[in-house]
């Protein structure tokens, strides 16, 4: 069956444009809510959001979607993806919802859901709810003495960043350390900061004042060139770069250079390893994780498993697998000893935490490998499947020919309209010019068509 509505992450699209118009929204609460209702207990659903000014819009069509189909609504407000990942599962919840669009701009917005247990839908969980939208639901709604209330809880987000420090090392302390905190204008930006100064910190925090236009705007994970500025100014032993909805985090170093999540994931990994609490023998990345990623565990002994991109298929094979490390490039750190999902607070607390342990600099502690070079350019095409045309695909054979040990990855985004290009290999002129011929036959077969 394809896909009209689900991509890598959830449901995601330009505000009040399909899919993401309150009708979508609403009978997304309908079918998820029929689909999970269970038990004979008063079924319940929270729903958290980040801070874009469509999320309100979104917010209520959905409480109508699940209130008539019997489901009692929790709503979080601004919340980390990954509190609602936490919550779902702490409050006994038959589904969790967050409408976010992650790193996104403010005119985009996104439906993300996890089940009871905090783990992201399935592939075959989203088919069914796929084949759902497409019927008519009313026979399956609840009867007039059944539809759900919906309320909204305060302090609920105090639970879950006293979760987060609960997983820093109950002997240590971040005391001493100056931290800079860019919450993205989004989702992190009460919690993130709060969780940093309660655990000893000197914390200064940059773009924490969302107004629903500037979320990710020049800021966050996606352009941390704010926070290197403000690292240097303030003489920052570090700096935390969030996302919109803050389930993914990248750190700069305090000479102001951008470690990027293979960098960390490798640190997180060196570090469990040597205390025996890394388990699979080695992580799970993306095929988009660096090549010298995957050279620097083997020197360690550890293997590098590679799935599709996406975190949800990273966390399927950890699962699978028996791995506690995952995650991508982007900075998207799942740690199963703690979360379910991609958690950047708690995933900068490990990392705060092997700094810590080492006594040294970031920029001394947070480099394992020398990358190898690596080129990533996208093509953005306004419709058909230009990766099935002929020139095209004689370009990428002829890209892998010409890289022989290296690596060409060539795929459609799953959340915007564009193809991503990445080649890497240890000449850095051979994988550029890979790139751009693959890129330049993309871009005039679109032209053509």
């Amino acid at each position: 069956m394809k896909r009209k509505y689900f991509g890598t992450d959830g449901i995601r699209g330009t505000a009040n444009a399909h899919p993401m118009t309150p009708e979508v929204a609403m009978k997304v609460g309908m079918a998820v809510g029929v689909t999970f209702r269970r038990g004979a207990h008063r079924n319940r659903v929270v729903i958290g959001k980040d801070t874009r000014l469509s999320g309100y819009m979104l917010e209520n069509a959905m409480v109508a979607g699940f209130t008539a189909a019997g489901m009692d609504v929790f709503l979080l407000g601004p919340v980390p993806t990954p509190a609602v990942a936490m919550l779902t599962r702490s409050l006994r919840a038959d589904i969790g919802v967050m409408i976010s669009a992650s790193h996104n701009p403010f005119h985009d917005n996104g439906i993300k859901l996890f089940g009871p247990d905090g783990y992201k839908l399935s592939d075959e969980k989203e088919l069914e709810l796929e084949r759902l939208l497409g019927q008519d639901l009313s026979r399956k709604l609840a009867k007039p003495d059944k539809i759900g209330r919906a309320k909204r809880v305060d302090g609920d987000l105090y639970r879950y960043i006293e979760f987060a420090k609960r997983t820093f090392p109950k002997e240590m302390t971040l005391s001493g350390m100056r931290i800079v905190v860019d919450c993205a204008n989004g989702a992190a930006y009460k919690a993130a900061p709060a969780a940093l100064w309660e655990l000893g910190a000197e914390v200064v925090t940059i773009n924490n004042e969302p107004d629903g236009f500037n979320i990710n705007m020049e800021c966050g994970s996606t352009n941390p060139a704010a926070l290197s500025r403000k690292v240097d100014e303030v003489r920052a032993d570090i700096g935390i770069a969030m996302d919109g909805d803050a389930d993914r985090m990248l750190i700069v170093d305090e000479k102001g250079k951008v470690v990027d999540g293979d960098q960390l994931m490798a640190m997180i990994a060196e570090e469990w390893h040597a205390r025996g609490r890394l388990t699979g023998g080695g992580i799970v990345a993306t095929v988009m994780s660096n090549l010298g990623l995957e050279r620097f565990l083997d020197d360690k002994g550890l293997g590098l498993a590679r799935t599709k991109v996406g975190d949800r298929y990273v966390v399927e094979h950890m699962r699978e697998n028996g791995y506690n490390i995952g995650g991508e490039q982007s900075g998207h750190i799942v740690l199963s000893d703690y979360s379910t999902t991609g958690d950047g607070l708690i995933s900068a607390l490990q990392v705060l935490a092997c700094i810590r342990a080492a006594d040294r600099p970031a920029s001394e502690v947070c480099k394992k490998f020398e990358p190898v070079p690596q080129i990533l350019k996208n093509v953005r095409f306004a419709g058909g499947t230009p990766l099935e045309d002929k020139s095209v695909q004689s370009a990428i054979d002829a890209g892998r020919d010409r890289l022989g040990d290296g690596r060409l990855v060539i795929r459609p985004s799953g959340t915007e309209p564009v193809i991503r290009v990445m080649a890497e290999g240890d000449d850095r002129v051979l994988v550029e010019q890979v790139v751009d011929d693959i890129v330049g036959v993309i871009a005039n077969q679109k032209t053509a068509a």
